[in-house]
Order: C-alpha cells, then sequence, then structure tokens
C-alpha cells in the first residue's frame, strides 16, 4: 500500500512536471492546443499516457509500444529502415513502402504462423509513421484521415468526444492492429486484463524523471489508473484519454524561427532567413502554412499512381480524393529520415527534387492538386530553403531529447544494443569487429565504457549495470 508520504512527494512533482508542460513562452507563435471539454488535461492523466505510450506491454506481445514508431529525436517519426514490397509484393522495386517494422503475425490464440509476405519475420506498414510532434492541432489523423474528430468509445459505441478527439481516434488503432501491435482478432477486455496484471514500465529502462516520480510507491496500473479517473477501471476510452493527453502536451515551440518571428532578429542565420523569405512567398507556404507549418489538409501531389494507395478516398468514397493524404508539419522535419506516406524520399534535398521535377524524379499527374506540379526554386536559394527546413524549425529540445520530450529506453531497443555490443566484444584480437554493420569506430563510441580504446568484457558487464536501472 502506497504511504501518505509517497503521495506528497508526487503531487509536489506534479505540480512541477505540469507547470512546465502546461506554459508557454509569450513570443509563442503557436496558437493554443486545442482540448476537448471531454477530455481536460491532468497531470496524473498526462503521466499515465506517457508511459502507456512506451509500455511494451501495450502489445499482444510485448515488443512494441506506441512510441517505438514515434521516437521524439527523429520528430515524433520512425528513423529505422523497413521495407514493405508494396502491391507487386516484390522487394526492391519502385512500389516499395518503407514503412514501421510491426508484429510477427499471430492468430487469436498468439501463435505465430507464416504470414505470406513477410513470413516468419516481424510485418511491415504499409503506410510510414507520421509525426506525433504536431499532431494536436489536426482534426483527422492518420495518412488517410481515418482518425476522425469525432471519437467513438470502440467498446460501447457511444460518443466520447463530439469534436475534437482525433488524437483518441487515433490512439486506440494501433493497438488493435495486428500488423502493428496486436495478434489477429485481439479485443479490449485482453488489453485490459493484461494491464490489471503487468507492472507499468517493466520491460523499460532509464525512466524519465517524472515517470519514475509518478511510479514511487506504485505497483500496478489500476494504482495509476486511480490517480488519473478517480478508479482503476482501465478501459479502452480511458487508454484513449491518457495517451491524447500526453500528446497534447507535446508542444515544440522553441525553433529558431519562432523565436525570430518573436522578435529576435539574430535567432536564425542569414541563409535561413534567405530560405524562409523564399518559402513564405512560394507556393509551398499554401499547404504548409505558418505557424503550424500545415494546413491540415488532404493533397495529392502525385508520387505515385493511384492504383498502389488510394489515400483519403479509401476512407471517404469520394473519386476526386484518390491519392490524397495529409499534409504533414514542417516542424522538426530536418529530423526526419523518411518523407511522404510511403517514405520514399530519403532526404529534403531529394524532396526538393521531386517537387522541382529534377535528378530522376517523376511526378504521377493523374488527380494531381494544381499547386503542386514543378516549383521552381532558384538555384542560388535551394541551399538556404534546405538550411531554413532543417534547421529553423527543429526545436532543439526535440533534438536532444529533453523534457518534455524525453523518454524511457525500451526492451528491444537494449536487446539490440546487447546484440550488437556482443559483436563488438567478438571481434578479433579482442578489438571491435571491424565489418559491417558495426565499425570499430561505432563499437568505440557506443561501447568502451572505461575509455581504454578496446570493448571487452568489462565494458560488457558495465554497460549491463548502466542498463539495468
Amino acid at each position: 500500500m502506497r504511504n501518505s508520504m509517497c503521495h506528497a512527494v508526487r503531487a509536489d512533482l506534479a505540480i512541477v512536471f505540469a507547470l512546465t508542460v502546461y506554459s508557454l513562452p509569450a513570443a509563442a507563435q503557436l496558437p493554443p492546443v486545442p482540448v476537448p471539454a471531454e477530455n481536460p488535461i491532468t497531470e496524473p492523466k498526462r503521466v499515465l499516457g506517457k508511459m502507456l505510450f512506451w509500455d511494451e506491454q501495450l502489445s499482444s506481445d510485448n515488443t512494441i509500444a506506441c512510441g517505438t514508431c514515434h521516437l521524439p529525436t527523429s520528430a515524433g517519426a520512425d528513423p529505422r529502415t523497413a521495407v514493405n514490397p508494396g502491391v507487386d509484393g516484390v522487394a526492391a522495386t519502385l512500389d516499395d513502402i518503407f514503412g514501421s517494422f510491426g508484429v510477427a503475425r499471430a492468430d487469436s490464440d498468439g501463435e505465430y504462423y507464416e504470414d505470406a509476405v513477410f513470413g516468419f519475420a516481424r510485418q511491415v506498414t504499409g503506410r510510414s509513421a507520421q509525426m506525433t510532434i504536431g499532431s494536436q492541432w489536426a482534426p483527422d489523423l492518420f495518412w488517410d484521415g481515418r482518425a476522425t474528430s469525432q471519437f467513438i468509445n470502440p467498446e460501447t459505441g457511444a460518443v466520447s468526444i463530439a469534436v475534437g478527439g482525433g488524437l483518441e481516434s487515433q490512439a486506440v488503432g494501433p493497438i488493435m492492429s495486428d500488423v502493428e501491435m496486436a495478434h489477429e482478432d485481439r479485443d479490449w477486455s485482453e488489453v485490459s486484463t493484461k494491464l490489471s496484471a503487468a507492472k507499468p514500465m517493466a520491460l523499460a529502462v532509464q525512466k524519465p524523471a517524472d515517470v519514475q516520480a509518478a511510479l514511487a510507491g506504485v505497483t500496478t496500473y489500476g494504482d495509476l489508473f486511480t490517480d488519473a479517473f478517480g478508479d482503476p477501471a482501465i478501459t479502452a476510452e480511458r487508454i484513449a484519454f491518457a495517451i491524447a493527453t500526453y500528446e497534447r502536451t507535446l508542444v515544440a515551440d522553441q525553433t529558431p524561427w519562432d523565436a525570430f518571428v518573436g522578435g529576435n532578429p539574430t535567432a536564425m542565420t542569414p541563409g535561413q532567413v534567405q530560405g524562409w523569405n523564399f518559402f513564405r512567398a512560394s507556393q509551398c507556404a499554401i499547404c504548409h502554412a505558418p505557424p503550424l507549418f500545415t494546413n491540415n489538409t488532404f493533397r495529392n501531389i502525385g508520387l505515385r499512381p493511384l492504383a498502389e494507395d488510394t489515400g483519403r478516398q479509401g476512407v471517404t468514397g469520394v473519386p476526386a480524393d484518390a491519392g490524397r493524404f495529409k499534409v504533414p508539419s514542417l516542424r522538426n522535419t530536418g529530423l526526419k529520415s523518411t518523407y511522404m506516406h510511403n517514405g520514399q524520399l530519403q532526404s529534403l534535398p531529394v524532396v526538393l527534387d521531386f517537387y522541382q521535377g529534377v535528378n530522376g524524379q517523376v511526378q504521377f499527374p493523374a488527380n494531381q492538386d494544381p499547386l503542386i506540379p514543378p516549383i521552381n526554386i532558384p538555384p542560388p536559394v535551394r541551399p538556404a530553403l534546405v538550411d531554413f527546413l532543417a534547421n529553423a524549425l527543429t526545436d532543439p529540445r526535440v533534438e536532444a531529447g529533453t523534457f518534455p520530450f524525453d523518454r524511457p529506453k525500451l526492451h528491444s531497443e537494449l536487446l539490440e544494443e546487447m546484440s550488437v555490443l556482443t559483436d563488438c566484444v567478438n571481434g578479433p584480437g579482442a578489438l571491435p569487429a571491424p565489418t559491417f554493420p558495426t565499425t570499430q569506430g561505432e563499437c568505440l563510441s557506443r561501447f568502451d565504457m572505461d575509455g581504454d580504446s578496446d570493448v571487452d568484457l568489462t565494458d560488457y558487464t558495465e554497460y549491463q549495470l548502466a542498463n539495468s536501472q
């Protein structure tokens, strides 16, 4: 049983973190975060949402958290390379999709079986992971907008949020997806039962300070749901409410651009100012309108043939929506490793190549938005535009992964790191393995714990100890 001292300490820390999260600087250009009346922001709910977002136990097989595919230091997107072969079923062809790893195919009993495309390996999503940071202003979410502003309780069918519940609608999707986080035919009673028996964040290490504070004296998720909602019931609606609350507090408003338009003339470099001046005078700013750097509409930019993915049309059934996808924000876009709904474009210069129609980039005109056909970017301006997009729109807290964009280390990450560490320890002559994919430099920079220019069993032991809490 938790004692009153634990409650007092957690309450004091909650006040500190709440003030940190919800106070915006006076010069911030972003509008207030819309918060539905049915789901007001509270600190216990926020920190519960943070834990649920980063707990791999929310998946059927304990391998995937929401945050696995939405890392803050990658703008809330996925930096990993995962290939879905697309509609032709053949990898290394033009319709490949660079998505996110999910779970291995499993039946309703959790028994693995061979998937027609991925075999017994992890499945890969059919679209790239969108940025979570900045999504709190969007009415409808996912690339096709199927997570609607009206949030329907997935257990009861009742309307939980009439307007403004896009984040809640989005939060419940991946947990039930038998590609992303679930075995086939998973239901919410199973999720509730699993979380009721789970030790919160048991698989994670290096937990952030606010999570540690909330876990003081806590042994069950029921305790945390009681703090957030008044009783220990774990429901789909409450899971969605908590995760959405956490996401609403991820406000990245401390970019050089924010400081510049807030009155600091030196916040952006001269090159970034040049890029900004071009950007705001171009048609780019119509869809990527400041200060959100998106207008949250759906556009067909002509990236791929319509037969590969009809996008918004699959939700609305309207032919005019064929090939339309949600316009992403450009905030923190320099931290991403893939771009567009299929992850096909893998650097900002290549994105500009596409919009200019140069360097082998091809546009498909069927139902293409009239704003898109080749955009004229003068060669002298292009480096400045890339600099503006890559750097002036990046919040340093997001890039560094500091509060509120901090996170724990996941068990799956630790297993992968230990595998690489083993490769380093087993290199020839007790030196780091000089073979792909792990170089000597990578071994030393990541695992030379005692600084002796070697990675050996001493480093292995020290690394294990450092990642045991």
